[in-house]
């Protein structure tokens, strides 16, 4: 409902500030589920960004050369759907009534792609602030490639909201660290500093000295002492906006909860209604009606509103810009929409290597690099780097520059040992537009980063990953760097497609199967030893349904030996014996699980024939998982127990991965369905 009191336009700055914070009151009550206190702490800032410095387009949500913004905390949603709302975002008053209801376009967290305006989906902590990271990477990247003398195409900041929760975790510090280190000066985030978590003040567990950690990573710090007081915050805001060199940590005070008598300041307002009492109480004191619900003042409206007519004017000024840049600079101008609009040439996989047996063994780590450089030479988009460990996974993109402080043009990113940052990162890079990312580790190592790849899964963002010494064959290091069970973990996040390739050529196909996708990411699992290269008409093609035959005899297999990656070679090899000894085997590779289901049950059931019920499966990481493929009575050469340090070979050796252990499973496995 829109309310008509009369207000002078002195005050209409307090009423807008106080709509946004009842209107977070009574979608919470109403709801009776959600996070009243930041909301309501934080409508002064949040006000005051949305109306006066943020540029944005609120009916062109997508607009090129818009200010990204990051609402990291996501439990204080409510801020930014009122604020939405109120500016004049594709989002009903209605909507908001809908508040963490079934199908509803205002989520309990901001989720992408269901509420016009969100840039990410945030909640989990840190995350969003390592997104804003990305976000701001690729506008500089961007900038940097495109930009001209007289003709700036890529003009906006990245601004992010985040409290003490999103600054105890750890993605935040190694993606703050990393900002200070790249002087991303279009970065700017505001701290909400309310001093207050779920179990009470912060200084139970967190009182460090904010500001200085900030200082130390290279970033400008401005304190404001009254998060209530617009003046005050304006010249914050826009102190942050006139230093380039660094990104801007602009320290907010607050109060949880601003203007309820009983909770303000209180633990209990993080994340709980306020109560049907206390809700009208806080009107009270806020001077609005306790009986409104959902009250909007028109004035109100029509005030917020006026963002819709300064967006116009500046996408129409943006438009004129690059009218002129198409003019100077036609080539240019179709790079730029290609990149933003994720198009890729048709050739671009043309010259991809392909590789024979007789180029010898060859680590599907070392072919991936080789692959990754023949793509970036056609697909300038592609961007990205490695925990630290480029040499070993392979992901440097031979002739371009690093991504540095004076070199942003550069497709070669540093993340560091910052393995968390880097998949929350990757995540912001494409979540901006106009960039391709890709990111590696040792497989080991993915558990560092998981939450960011469960966001990227859930967001369906298509990102790559590169996670290469995959097995208890990395050796020596030992079992702190030998994965066993990350195999089965990735596999058991939705829409995360993992692809184990069993050679060079395979490789080649993952490759182009994880750039064409574009409804969510992919994981490449590479071998760092030395693996057999196929005949290629082995493999040719087939990767895109997931799993297929190798190896096989005449007529109905009586057994069917299934493996991925380095396994695939033994399990070749152990077919050669067993076909010696009269045993009518078939031999699968099944790199990628969740391609394979995809490909549809009739399919599955031409490499798995049901009838056939001897199956092994041969894979070096712990079997869970397996019982789907090899049924009641199958079995699974598996290692159900951590590795050791020793000669990947020995280690192989002593636990069971060869022929001979492979061939008296099988056969007894035979006898037994006899």
């Amino acid at each position: 409902m829109t309310c008509n009191p009369s207000v002078s336009a002195a005050d209409l700055d307090g009423l807008s500030i106080n709509t946004i914070r009842t209107l977070s009151m009574d979608a919470i009550q109403k709801a009776n589920s959600g996070h009243p206190g930041a909301p309501m702490g934080l409508a002064p800032v949040g006000y005051l960004l949305w109306t006066r410095f943020l540029k944005h387009h609120p009916r062109k949500p997508d607009w090129l050369d818009r200010d990204r913004f990051v609402l990291s905390g996501g439990h204080a949603s409510m801020l930014l759907y009122s604020l939405l709302y109120l500016t004049g975002y594709d989002l009903s008053l209605d909507d908001l009534k809908d508040f963490r209801q079934w199908k509803s376009r205002t989520p309990g967290h901001p989720e992408l792609g269901v509420t016009p305006g969100v840039e990410t989906t945030t909640g989990p902590l840190g995350q969003g602030f390592a997104n804003a990271v990305g976000m701001a990477m690729a506008e500089r990247h961007l900038a940097a490639r495109f930009n001209r003398p007289q003709h700036t195409l890529v003009d906006h900041h990245t601004w992010v909201i985040c409290g003490d929760g999103d600054l105890m975790e750890g993605v935040s510090a190694e993606a703050a660290s990393l900002a200070g280190h790249l002087g991303l000066g279009r970065l700017i985030c505001i701290y909400d500093d309310n001093q207050i978590s779920i179990e009470g003040r912060t200084d139970i567990s967190f009182t460090e000295d904010v500001g200085r950690r900030f200082e130390a990573y290279h970033w400008h710090v401005v304190r404001v002492a009254d998060g209530n007081d617009l003046a005050e915050l304006a010249t914050a805001l826009q102190a942050a906006k006139d230093v380039t060199d660094k990104p801007s940590l602009v320290m907010v005070r607050t109060h949880i909860a601003y203007g309820s008598p009983n909770k303000q300041d209180s633990a209990d307002a993080h994340g709980a209604p306020l109560g049907e009492e206390e809700v009208c109480l806080t009107k009270t004191c806020l001077g609005c009606n306790p009986d409104d619900r959902f009250c909007v003042p028109e004035a109100v409206l029509a005030h917020c509103r006026e963002t819709i007519s300064r967006g116009e004017a500046a996408e129409a000024a943006w438009m004129e810009t690059f009218n002129a840049y198409r003019q100077a600079y036609p080539d240019l101008a179709d790079a730029w929409l290609n990149a933003v609009c994720g198009y890729m040439s048709s050739g671009w996989d043309t010259d991809l290597p392909v590789f024979t047996p007789q180029d010898g063994p060859m680590a599907t780590r070392a072919a991936s690099g080789k692959v990754l450089n023949a793509i970036a030479d056609c697909l300038p988009t592609l961007m990205g780097g490695s925990g630290d460990l480029a040499p070993s996974n392979k992901t440097f993109i031979n002739g371009s520059p690093e991504f540095q402080k004076e070199s942003y043009e550069g497709r070669n990113v540093r993340f560091g040992v910052r393995e968390h940052a880097m998949g929350a990162i990757l995540n912001g890079l494409y979540l901006h537009h106009g960039i391709r990312p890709y990111g590696g580790t040792f497989l080991v190592f993915a558990d560092y980063m998981r939450p960011a790849i469960r966001m990227a899964s859930l967001m369906k963002l298509p990102v790559i990953y590169i996670f290469t010494h995959d097995s208890i064959a990395v050796g020596e290091d030992g079992p702190t760097h030998q994965p066993v069970e990350h195999l089965a973990a990735l596999r058991a996040i939705p829409n995360l497609t993992v692809i184990r390739p069993a050679d060079a050529n395979e490789t080649v196909e993952a490759w182009k199967m994880a750039v064409s996708r574009c409804d969510g990411p992919s994981a490449l699992v590479l071998s760092r030893q030395k693996l057999p290269v196929l005949d290629p008409s082995i493999t040719r093609g087939k990767l895109i349904r997931g799993g297929y035959v190798v190896a096989d005899g005449n007529g109905v297999p009586e057994l069917i030996l299934i493996a991925t990656g380095a396994e695939v070679h033994l399990a070749l090899k152990a077919g050669e014996v067993l076909k010696k000894r009269g045993v009518a085997v078939r031999v699968v590779n099944l790199p990628s699980w969740e391609l394979f289901e995809r490909a549809g049950a009739d399919y599955r059931r031409t490499v798995l024939p049901p009838e056939v019920k001897a199956r092994l499966a041969i894979e070096a990481g712990v079997g869970m998982g397996w019982e789907r493929y090899v049924g009641e009575g199958g079995a699974v050469v598996s290692i159900e127990h951590f590795g050791a340090s020793a000669p990947g070979g020995v280690l192989m050796e002593k636990f069971g991965f060869t022929v001979d252990n492979v061939v008296q499973k099988a056969l007894a496995m035979i006898d037994k369905a006899v």
